[in-house]
């Protein structure tokens, strides 16, 4: 396959200075907090402290958890959308703020780079709260101003706020919007750590002290067994995993990002064997592997590299990438089990199985059918798993498609109330 061209054979460049993220479906907060890190929490704080009038936030958070709100769009400083109010056509939104200066990014990077446990965090898709305090990536009360096309003058009005709640939900999916509406694309800021990284990974390889000299193994068991002298107690565990190796920019190597990833995660493992003398891990097939590495990685196919993290996953284990989405989502529902829970269906002994529709029928939930270890209706189902936990599934009504849902309870009730969100 060729490479698409221009005129002038130059390769198109994408812009990672604007980002667009298609409408978000209706979901209401059962809790009534729209986020769920503590980054978009803080982003959705920012505008209620400085809003003057509470109601109009309530009908916003109506707004947006009804759908209201179209795709969204972001560009350094600003966050757009089309929302939709009581007239037939929509209102055009914005909520701008200020971008950091080149000051602000150079402690960013400082700080990011100076732990490795803080660039682990970042390509896994997490804020540490040190990097916040020392740049203030987070709007403070006052910084996020907002404009509407709408004739309300309220500050917010309700479609501003709508826009400012739908906005946290892209945040708690990829952080790394956050940074682009403070002023830095997604890749361009993974260049420039990556690339200090391996500066300072150069730099204390150049400090460090001669490698000392070495006895074979052997040589000392051997010494040891003929003189009859104890061996000596082994060196001390590390505090934490050592520093990937670098990997620098290689047309025609894998990405070096996603080496880092796995080179991280090799070190974790190496170091909790070493401390624990266990591998959680070991155990695992290689499909169950490829969807824990693709469940820790957060997001749900919003951002490009989520995607062709599913595609690149699945195309090698020969499955699709709705079939890995779909293990995922069982996977995050309830780990290893959650996944033998989608995956193999069997024949439950007499107990709590056969306690469960009495059970549902009296909770007013009498149209469950059985079979093997599923009570299905047309759109919901409840499966028994082998660790005696029930565990939602949803699907469209008529279609075989389910697709784990809720957290897994004991209890069927339980089970169905928080797959339902009562």
């Amino acid at each position: 396959m060729t490479t698409p061209r221009g005129a002038r054979g130059a390769v198109p460049r994408h812009d990672d200075r604007r980002r667009s993220f298609p409408q978000v479906a209706p979901r209401e907060a059962p809790d009534g907090r729209f986020a769920a890190t503590w980054w978009g929490n803080a982003w959705v704080e920012a505008l209620e402290d400085t809003a003057l009038d509470p109601a109009r936030l309530a009908r916003g958070k109506a707004y947006a958890g009804r759908g209201h709100v179209d795709a969204i769009t972001v560009t350094p400083g600003r966050v757009v959308a089309y929302v939709h109010g009581s007239r037939p056509r929509p209102y055009r939104t914005e909520i701008r703020m200020r971008t950091l200066g080149d000051d602000g990014w150079e402690r960013f990077l400082d700080e990011a780079t100076a732990r490795p446990d803080h660039i682990a965090a970042l390509l896994d898709k997490d804020v540490p709260h040190a990097l916040e305090a020392v740049t203030g990536l987070l709007p403070a009360p006052g910084d996020l101003v907002p404009d509407c096309s709408c004739p309300d003058d309220g500050y917010p009005c309700k479609h501003a706020a709508a826009l400012c709640y739908q906005a946290a939900r892209l945040l708690d999916e990829d952080p790394f919007v956050l940074f682009l509406m403070r002023g830095r694309g997604e890749q361009e800021l993974l260049a420039e750590l990556t690339r200090r990284n391996a500066a300072l990974s150069a730099a204390e390889t150049t400090a460090a002290a001669p490698p000392m000299p070495t006895v074979p193994a052997r040589a000392v068991f051997a010494a040891a067994e003929r003189s009859g002298l104890p061996l000596p107690s082994p060196l001390p565990a590390p505090d934490r995993p050592g520093r990937p190796a670098v990997f620098p920019p290689d047309p025609h190597a894998p990405d070096p990002l996603a080496l880092d990833l796995l080179a991280s995660e090799a070190a974790v493992r190496a170091h909790a064997f070493l401390t624990t003398g266990h591998d959680p891990v070991a155990a695992l097939t290689p499909w169950q592997d490829a969807v824990r590495l693709a469940a820790a990685h957060p997001g749900s196919g919003l951002t490009a590299s989520t995607r062709a993290l599913y595609r690149d996953l699945a195309y090698a284990l020969d499955r699709t990438p709705t079939d890995l989405a779909r293990a995922v989502a069982a996977w995050r529902q309830g780990g290893a089990a959650g996944l033998a829970v989608l995956e193999d269906p069997w024949d439950p002994p007499a107990g709590p199985f056969d306690r469960a529709r009495p059970a549902l029928i009296a909770a007013d939930f009498p149209a469950f059918r059985p079979w093997r270890n599923r009570l299905s209706t047309d759109s919901l189902q409840l499966r028994l798993g082998r660790d005696g936990l029930w565990y939602g599934y949803e699907s469209d009504a008529g279609r075989e498609d389910w697709w784990p849902r809720g957290a897994p309870d004991h209890d069927p009730v339980g089970a169905l109330t928080d797959l339902l969100g009562r």
